[in-house]
């Protein structure tokens, strides 16, 4: 597990940690560093990876060192089941509050966050504040995410590099995977492979993404993992009239959509569409049984508010919609049935307002590719 924190000043990058509340048996020392971002300069970031770790076990620990500080945290089972919140385009709004405390009431392993995180939108402070809002939950348990739009950040001329923030202070475990990139990497966890994508870097054929996905997918062993996840975060499919005809949503799936469905990837996550959405299984625009479920899940409770309006008639393979703040969870209880809910933040977090039980491809004769 990579703990990452922020100090003011100088500070030492140490985690201790045991699996006793202040008994510190274990310390790991890891790295840290700053930038700048026209005026504004970050505080120390720290990023130091703990392990290994036993499954499924609570463990203690403190971050340089800071006794007024004490965090506890859970790591992932290491089969199944297991259980995923999945929340998109989050942003730190009243509705965002109210997205996290359904999820705090949530008993889950680990979260998935298909892009746009803290919309700071080059007010770099609010970065900081995002980090605070999110840390009594993702200093809990993994948070796994990927970029959107709104992590970009580049000015031209001015600030010329892309993702300056978010590739300093949401360290991904890209290197593991064999990416080049923070930006896009996988991993797995229990029974789950799960492919982080990034919509807002190249992807066309001769790209490096492109060619690391082709190898990624190539050595998943569906006996270790026969679920696939993937996550995006430009919806491949989207029926709201919001962000329809953009690029990053029409040529990645132009270039990528056949990789996915020929590796039979259960389930596409994505978000920027302020809204929830199901699909069928679906590929090239058909309902095809052997393709992935897509779901945008873009209604985390950004300040951009909800994206309401749909196409009208619905199209053939979209299944549910509904544009209403809330967020995902994913169970996948074996290696062959899975079942996804999405709550509504107006509801109680127990009222489901979309459920449906999911069967794996990889134990559909029919779909052996």
């Amino acid at each position: 597990m990579r703990i990452s924190w922020i100090t003011q000043s100088s500070a030492p990058s140490v985690v201790e940690y045991g699996t006793s509340a202040g008994a510190y048996t274990e310390s790991a020392t890891g790295t840290s560093s700053s930038y700048r971002y026209l005026v504004y300069k970050s505080g120390q970031i720290h990023h130091v990876v703990i392990g290994p770790l036993d499954p499924n076990t609570a463990y203690y620990y403190r971050c340089s060192s800071d006794s007024t500080r004490q965090f506890s945290l859970k790591t992932p089972p290491a089969h199944l089941p297991i259980k995923f919140t999945v929340v998109g385009d989050l942003g730190q709004t009243g509705w965002t509050n109210s997205t996290l405390q359904h999820i705090a009431q949530s008993n889950y392993d680990m979260l998935l966050l298909p892009g746009d995180l803290a919309y700071a939108d080059f007010g770099q402070p609010l970065w900081d504040s995002f980090g605070r809002l999110v840390e009594p939950l993702a200093s809990q348990r993994p948070w796994m995410v990927t970029q959107g739009n709104h992590e970009v950040e580049k000015i031209p001329i001015i600030h010329s590099t892309p993702f300056t923030a978010y590739n300093a202070r949401w360290r991904m475990p890209f290197e593991e995977s064999g990416s080049t990139s923070n930006l896009y990497y996988s991993f797995d966890v229990a029974g789950v492979h799960i492919i982080m994508l990034g919509s807002y870097t190249d992807f066309d054929p001769d790209s490096d993404q492109f060619k690391w996905l082709q190898g990624d997918l190539g050595n998943i062993d569906r006996g270790k993992t026969p679920w696939i996840v993937a996550l995006i975060h430009a919806p491949w499919y989207n029926t709201n009239t919001d962000h329809q005809g953009e690029p990053e949503s029409d040529l990645m799936k132009q270039h990528m959509e056949v990789l996915l469905y020929k590796a039979r990837v259960d389930i596409v996550f994505a978000g920027h569409v302020h809204a929830y959405e199901r699909f069928t299984r679906v590929y090239n625009g058909q309902a095809d049984n052997c393709g992935p479920i897509h779901i945008t899940i873009g209604d985390g409770g950004n300040r951009e508010g909800l994206a309401k309006r749909y196409m009208d008639p619905i199209a053939g393979i979209s299944v549910f919609r509904e544009a209403s703040f809330g967020h995902g969870q994913l169970e996948v209880v074996n290696a062959t049935d899975a079942v996804w809910t999405w709550h509504r933040n107006d509801d109680d977090v127990s009222v489901v307002s979309d459920t449906v039980w999911l069967r794996s491809l990889s134990s559909n004769p029919a779909c052996k590719s």
